[in-house]
């Protein structure tokens, strides 16, 4: 028996590839460092986690409606008018089993068979697979100026008369960086021009450093946003979700706070290795940079780093980048500075013969 065609054409995600590669090696009690990750160490929001345990005890998890329960459709309208200054009625809000279903059926509802959706490149690792399981083509945007900062005219060069869709992801996944109003302005008014549609993913909108203030779409938008459908999530997971956004939210801020101060100690102590490029993100949890001048191949450099050093990062390739590694500091300051300098132990010609992790003593055996 065969599978589909658009089956065999879909790649493995490489966070979760090396997720579970991370595990058999903690399981194995080796000494790895995980910086290819994207989960913080801070706790699920404990309004959540008592909301959903009070709904639980009670026994009565049952299918819930296809778009999701009221009182969590009630909390997202809050939220949206809060954050975003636009009142949405219920009809026009759906509750799905997370942003990257919520991601994909938007795309299964307006994609067919050879449209064409654009993206900034480097992009996360899921769009050009989302896309490409609806039967569409997926278009990585590079920036002219190889900043992580396309124009509108990198976009207008890449459009064609297949054009359905754009993904925006600000602050940016995997390079942190967020585009700027005036930017978001120009895909607003392009997309408006062409009628296409624009998906924000705005999944880090609250994690952004420096005192930059998110970017709010609609203060641009002329039409309205069409609302899509999807299957029932988890009667229990809504509830928990209701908890967090009517609970307090000043979890929010102390994970932003912890986040920025690991981004200065990353970003710092990337730069102290000679030739490695890396612009400090503005926002999310993870920094991308350059090692061009060390390996072209990021597949084999980061597959490098595993096998020497027990350090685990995400090949750029993946992200639409070659050369480029991601590197996460949503783990603990002690991960991020022993990490740092695992990895320049590797690359640093001038760096001691040798190298003590816990008490495993490694020798260079590479010039």
């Amino acid at each position: 028996m065969s599978i589909s065609q658009i089956a065999r054409n879909i790649s493995q995600s490489a966070t979760l590839k090396l997720n579970e590669t991370a595990a058999v090696l903690r399981a194995k009690g080796e000494p790895v460092i995980h910086l290819g990750g994207g989960e913080p160490k801070s706790k699920a929001p404990i309004d959540a986690l008592i909301t959903a345990s009070s709904k639980l005890t009670t026994g009565e998890i049952r299918y819930t409606p296809t778009d999701g329960i009221p009182e969590l459709k009630k909390a997202i309208i809050r939220y949206t008018e809060e954050f975003y200054g636009r009142v949405v009625p219920p009809e026009c809000v759906i509750a799905s089993g997370g942003a990257k279903q919520a991601i994909m059926v938007a795309l299964q509802a307006v994609l067919d068979p050879q449209d064409e959706v654009l993206f900034p490149t480097p992009y996360w690792v899921s769009y050009p697979e989302m896309v490409k399981l609806c039967g569409a083509v997926p278009v990585g945007v590079e920036a002219e100026d190889g900043t992580f900062y396309p124009r509108i005219e990198d976009f207008e060069l890449k459009a064609s008369s297949r054009t359905k869709a754009v993904i925006i992801n600000s602050p940016n996944n995997p390079s942190g960086a967020m585009y700027s109003a005036e930017f978001i302005s120009d895909i607003v008014r392009f997309c408006e021009k062409r009628d296409i549609y624009l998906i924000m993913d705005d999944i880090y909108h609250r994690l952004i450093f420096d005192g930059r203030k998110p970017i709010n779409c609609y203060e641009f938008a002329k039409s309205n946003i069409q609302g899509h459908q999807t299957s029932g999530p988890s009667a229990l997971l809504q509830w928990a979700a209701v908890g967090a956004l009517n609970g307090l939210q000043s979890g929010v801020e102390s994970l932003r706070l912890t986040l920025e101060n690991n981004r200065n100690i990353l970003v710092s102590r990337l730069r102290t290795i000679d030739g490695v490029k890396v612009t400090a993100p503005d926002g999310t949890f993870y920094s991308f940079a350059d090692f061009r001048a060390y390996e072209k191949n990021s597949t084999k450099l980061a597959e490098r780093l595993l096998e020497k050093v027990m350090v685990v990062t995400v090949p750029g390739v993946e992200f639409g980048m070659d050369g480029h590694l991601r590197i996460s500091f949503c783990g603990t300051i002690k991960d991020i500075t022993e990490g740092v300098e695992r990895i320049k132990w590797v690359l640093d010609p001038n760096a001691p013969n040798e190298l003590f992790i816990g008490d495993r003593k490694l020798v260079r055996d590479w010039s």
